[in-house]
């Protein structure tokens, strides 16, 4: 698998729990490596990643917001404050994209005062479309 693939196969996992066939140690070690960078970049507090990973809604920090919009930029889910739908549902596990492609695409881009926001509103979205499913990396 070629490296930009592997790294958008890994950053799926900001949408959706990724399923065991996509996940394996090298994945594991990108998402940590990925989550560590834009964490440090944007000094987001990895509590709240947490918290929502729990079951919390998305909470509108500035911080966690250009955490977002760095992983999906990251994993080319995100240019020029566009998201790419397409690329979304081409990574994720076939289980996943049929259960939930038709909210994800009803979601779009959800656009925001700027990137970061645009990137959160978006998620917020798909947090809200496929709950059951939504993890953050």
């Amino acid at each position: 698998m070629e490296a930009r693939a592997v790294v958008r196969c890994a950053l799926v996992g900001l949408l959706m729990a990724l399923s065991v066939t996509c996940m394996d140690e090298d994945m594991a070690e990108l998402i940590k490596m990925v989550h560590d960078n834009c964490g440090e970049e944007t000094g987001v507090d990895f509590g709240l990643v947490d918290k929502v990973n729990a079951g919390e809604d998305l909470m509108p920090d500035a911080k966690l917001k250009c955490y977002i919009k760095c992983i999906m930029e990251t994993g080319g889910m995100l240019s020029d404050g566009e998201v790419d739908i397409e690329a979304v549902m081409a990574l994720l596990p076939e289980e996943l994209s049929k259960k939930n492609e038709a909210k994800l695409r009803e979601c779009g881009t959800q656009k925001g005062a700027d990137d970061c926001d645009t990137a959160f509103l978006t998620q917020v979205c798909w947090q809200k479309a496929a709950r059951g499913d939504y993890f953050l990396v």
